[in-house]
């Protein structure tokens, strides 16, 4: 029998890094900017095409899991953190260093089970051209929660 929160985990991270070249992609490209709340407050297009990725990756691999992504939640969706099994997701946490092209951004996702968080996942993409260097900071907090 396998974990399952290993494989959550390591779906988790194949994301991320699909999620990491679309960003680092983008940085070679005109950013398209635009405001949320404020002027200090921005989203790109990137990151909304990143959290459409992260999320439909998820949903396909968990139909039956929720979603709060900083992106969606701006837009009208709901930010409720309920019992379900929930991915939190930040899709470029440093939106504006990536507006500036400073390549020091992350791809953050977290997952949390009865409102507790049980895994942390931060893929930190850092744009050195010609060749990127990508690190992850995985916090994982296994309480058995509930199974997966």
């Amino acid at each position: 029998m396998s974990d399952p929160w290993q494989e959550c985990m390591d779906f988790c991270l194949d994301v991320t890094k699909r999620a990491g070249k679309m960003i680092r992609e983008a940085l070679q490209k005109d950013i398209a900017v635009m405001q949320k709340s404020s002027p200090v407050d921005l989203v790109t297009e990137t990151d909304q095409k990143v959290e459409q990725l992260i999320i439909s990756s998820l949903r396909e691999r968990y139909p039956t899991h929720s979603f709060i992504g900083e992106e969606s939640v701006a837009a009208g969706a709901p930010s409720v953190l309920t019992d379900d099994p929930t991915w939190i997701i930040d899709p470029i946490d440093g939106t504006t260093n990536f507006v500036h092209r400073f390549p020091f951004v992350s791809v953050s996702i977290g997952f949390a089970v009865k409102k507790e968080v049980g895994l942390d996942v931060c893929k930190s993409c850092v744009y050195s051209p010609p060749l990127p260097r990508c690190d992850f900071l995985i916090i994982i907090d296994i309480n058995p929660i509930v199974a997966l």
